[in-house]
């Protein structure tokens, strides 16, 4: 699914919709049917980790609209950017949907339907948590389009599991997500890497149990945010293998590990709102920077997820259990 820098670029998308109304739906969802939010007032967007939290409420503005500020670390980056011009998307955006935009074939599109069972009752507040896919995305007035045919040879758009038309005369479009109703969203920001809350204190705590730092980094628990290419990215700046046990490494090596997790995130988000791809320097290489050979193999505690991990057997040496991990980090 998609790591902590690209949801919160998907919230920063989100936000601008706030404190207007849905006047249309549309989407292939089944759990969650588009036609029950028909109506409802989008009144506050948050984010936490690698989950979106949209909340709508049948009755217009409660509170102020655009409640929520943007992700911390994101805010310098969204202030210089609206003195230059707009913000780049993950799709094409135009200021407005134009004439001729419509729903893929398949979407069944809404916009007289009355506010459904599953939707919020009257009067009350209802966040919806959206978790996305491997290839889940929010497109801003633009539907996506297919890239390449298929395997039959068929150039198919991708069906977007919800639209939302809003009463600005804009629309989001939602791919490859679960949405579910809840009361209220569970925020601990002090695990979430791109905080300015995150407890560094109870991440290394958490990193140093007597067990691979590569099943730890990906505990969503401690590092919420934080997936598999920026546990890759991050264990090999830090110099640690991937197996190493966290209860072996020195107090520096699991300091320098957690900065590069939490500096590697906030350069990846920085990116997105620059408009720049994130380039990696292990995450499904053949070769690590210094030339050596990568290698790649898929781990994960357990009985639980095995997760396809790069390191490089030189950069990133598994050490003995006697000997001291207090080799310092890449640069």
């Amino acid at each position: 699914m998609p790591e902590g820098p690209t949801v919160r670029k998907f919230h920063h998308l989100v936000s601008p919709f706030v404190g207007q109304q849905v006047v249309k739906t549309g989407g292939s969802s089944k759990q969650l049917p588009p036609a029950s939010l028909q109506s409802l007032w989008l009144q506050d967007t948050q984010v936490h980790g690698k989950k979106l939290f949209l909340r709508f409420d049948p009755d217009e503005e409660m509170e102020p609209p655009g409640s929520s500020p943007l992700p911390e670390p994101a805010q310098k980056e969204a202030q210089k950017k609206e003195a230059v011009g707009a913000e780049p998307t993950s799709g094409p955006v135009r200021q407005e949907p134009s004439a001729g935009s419509h729903c893929p074939t398949g979407l069944a599109a809404s916009g007289s339907e009355p506010l459904g069972a599953d939707g919020p009752a009257a009067g009350a507040l209802q966040w919806l948590q959206v978790r996305f896919g491997m290839f889940g995305s929010v497109w801003v007035n633009e539907f996506s389009r297919a890239k390449k045919a298929n395997k039959r040879g068929d150039w198919q758009d991708p069906v977007p599991r919800l639209v939302l038309y809003f009463s600005g005369g804009g629309f989001l479009a939602f791919y490859s997500c679960q949405m579910s109703w809840s009361p209220s969203p569970v925020l601990t920001p002090t695990c979430d890497i791109l905080s300015e809350n995150f407890h560094r204190g109870q991440a290394l705590e958490a990193l140093g149990q007597a067990q691979p730092v590569c099943y730890t980094l990906l505990d969503q628990r401690y590092f919420s945010g934080l997936g598999n290419i920026i546990k890759n990215e991050a264990l090999y700046e830090a110099g640690v293998h991937p197996l190493s046990l966290g209860s072996l490494l020195s107090a520096p090596r699991l300091e320098a590990l957690v900065d590069r997790a939490v500096e590697f995130s906030a350069s990846w988000l920085r990116g997105k709102f620059q408009g720049q791809r994130q380039h990696t320097k292990i995450y499904q290489k053949e070769q690590c920077p210094a030339g050596h050979q990568v290698l790649r193999e898929a781990l994960g505690p357990p009985g639980g997820l095995q997760r396809l991990t790069w390191w490089c057997p030189q950069c990133q040496p598994q050490l003995a259990p006697e000997e001291p991990a207090d080799q310092a980090p890449h640069a």
